[in-house]
């Protein structure tokens, strides 16, 4: 039975093939104009119907990652910096240390671009089909604080704690009282060997239980956040003995 243009457009909606029924008329025009078979028109319609889903799909995780810039590793300027060398960040933006829920911690002082390679990393894990969730340790202590009661903060708890990648910005830039550093602690915990985390800081890990004031809660967070971690230093930083005998993901260089 012959159909109208309209009639398979419902069709195609009530098939949840939104994408197809607008794009139909044109489709149509284009089989007839190229003489396609059915089979082609077919491979047209599936082929424009996946590629608009993937196309909404990174929207959306884009706009779950909630990056404060946007800034692709290509524009990364290798020279005059000692954080990274090219082989290393060729190697980081492979993402295995990511499908292997590895960790990174990337340190130094301010302006050496920790933040850039963490969003740029990001941007791949994004690309490439990962939920992303970037948060600084100052919105996260404010997130916790107010889950209970605050909708707007369950919601982005939720999706933090879903993510496969979790980058935590400035990390320890600022002292913890004995209920935040609870509530950090739960999440790393939550967090762990579920979703990798990248984190960035000026101050090494061997400082954080300065600024977390429990001991017992440092140790804690370290025990899961070095467990599987690669440590990445950008400027003059002693590595602690427990650092030093991690194991890392990079491959030697030749």
């Amino acid at each position: 039975m012959n159909k109208t243009v309209n009639e398979l457009q419902d069709q195609f909606r009530q098939l949840r093939l939104s994408e197809t029924a607008e794009e139909l008329p044109q489709l149509l025009r284009e089989a007839e104009k190229a003489s396609w078979t059915y089979l082609e028109f077919l491979e047209s319609i599936t082929r424009y119907e996946l590629a608009k889903r993937e196309a909404k799909s990174l929207e959306k995780r884009m706009k779950w990652a909630r990056f404060p810039f946007v800034k692709s590793l290509d524009e990364f300027e290798l020279k005059g910096q000692n954080v990274l060398t090219a082989r290393q960040l060729t190697q980081l933006r492979e993402l295995s240390w990511l499908e292997q829920q590895y960790n990174l911690i990337i340190l130094g002082p301010p302006g050496i671009g920790k933040t850039y390679i963490a969003i740029g990393l990001g941007l791949e894990a994004v690309s490439k089909g990962f939920n992303v969730y970037f948060v600084t340790m100052g919105e996260l202590v404010q997130l916790l604080k107010t889950e209970e009661y605050l909708n707007k903060s369950k919601v982005q708890l939720k999706r933090m704690r879903n993510a496969d990648l979790v980058i935590i910005d400035d990390l320890m830039y600022m002292a913890m009282d004995q209920r935040e550093a609870n509530l950090f602690f739960h999440l790393i915990n939550h967090l762990y060997e579920r979703s990798s985390i990248i984190l960035t800081s000026n101050k090494s890990p061997d400082e954080w239980g300065n600024l977390i004031g429990d001991q017992g809660i440092t140790t804690a967070i370290l025990d899961r956040l070095l467990h599987r971690v690669e440590v990445i230093h950008g400027g003059e930083n002693e590595e602690s003995h427990r650092m030093k005998n991690r194991k890392s993901i990079f491959q030697a260089e030749v």
